[in-house]
């Protein structure tokens, strides 16, 4: 599927300073633009960390869906164009960049073959006319999966295997002259450094005043920072926590978007009075390990 960039470059306004406003222009990277479909790509499977030889077909599809969901709640997707510097990490595009009120931030993923997405979207951000506000540079390294904002003026970085204490200094030392606040917030050992474990692996904000959580897996002094901001925290279903049930993206007005797999944590959700929309994520997201919000570059919200 193709979307037209035409009215996101004729628009010159970003916002990057909110995880639960409408949203109203996203980035995607669709499998095929990937790679998942080219056999040198897809034999690195193994070496990326999936769970099984992939089926790009099935994943185009699912992303296909995610998509339509998107657009059916009123945003504007765009598309990562094709590269050969991209790998099958590519899809899940929000990582390799953070867009704030005053440009947008080019990373530098912990893992290495992820590095040249940023270089990507920086392209096309100078297409829509976003100024690049900073670079993170080497020994740093950092990834949007760790960045949750928790208001428009506080940032929280998770500090693990992808991204390290000198990532969030440097995203400190861009932020904190325009009053931004960066927070690190510790993340476990989990599967070890060769896993994906985002802050975004174990949190995602629902609307200004309540979290999605794997309350077993957070810090202490996450969930007490959290709750002292006078957040409410839903649990997951710990047995869905395999299949990314924590991985729910906010589109506003109390809408999300969810793996249709994760049934039970998706039941939650709507008895605590929130609209969610789901799309089938067995290929896609599970076999990657990246959901809803993985696979989304949210460049505008309202």
């Amino acid at each position: 599927m193709v979307w037209s960039m035409e009215t996101a470059i004729a628009q010159s306004t970003w916002n990057g300073h909110s995880m639960v406003g409408v949203l109203k222009r996203v980035l995607v990277c669709s499998p095929a633009d990937a790679g998942w479909g080219k056999r040198d790509c897809a034999a690195r499977w193994q070496e990326l960390g999936f769970r099984h030889a992939i089926q790009g077909d099935l994943a185009s599809a699912q992303h296909d869906a995610m998509c339509r969901e998107l657009q059916g709640m009123g945003a504007e997707v765009l598309t990562l164009p094709p590269s050969p510097e991209l790998s099958l990490d590519a899809v899940y595009a929000h990582d390799a960049s953070l867009p704030t009120d005053f440009g947008s931030i080019l990373l530098r993923p912990g893992k290495a073959n992820r590095v040249g997405e940023a270089v990507q979207q920086q392209q096309l951000y100078e297409q829509l006319g976003m100024p690049i506000f900073g670079h993170i540079l080497p020994p740093a390294t950092a990834e949007a999966g760790d960045m949750v904002w928790v208001d428009s003026k506080t940032l929280l970085i998770g500090h693990g295997y992808r991204t390290n204490a000198t990532g969030i200094h440097q995203i400190h030392e861009l932020l904190a002259p325009k009053g931004i606040q960066v927070i690190a917030a510790p993340l476990p050992y989990g599967a070890g450094p060769s896993a994906c474990l985002h802050l975004m692996s174990l949190i995602s904000l629902l609307d200004e005043t309540t979290a999605l959580a794997d309350l077993a897996w957070l810090a202490v002094e996450t969930v007490e920072f959290l709750r002292s901001r006078a957040y409410s925290l839903i649990e997951i279903d710990s047995a869905e926590r395999e299949t990314l049930a924590v991985n729910v993206l906010s589109l506003g007005r109390g809408r999300l978007l969810a793996l249709e797999e994760n049934k039970r944590t998706n039941e939650r959700l709507r008895r605590a009075g929130f609209d969610v929309r789901t799309f089938p994520g067995t290929e896609l997201s599970i076999n990657g390990g990246g959901g809803p919000t993985c696979l989304t570059r949210p460049l505008l919200r309202l």
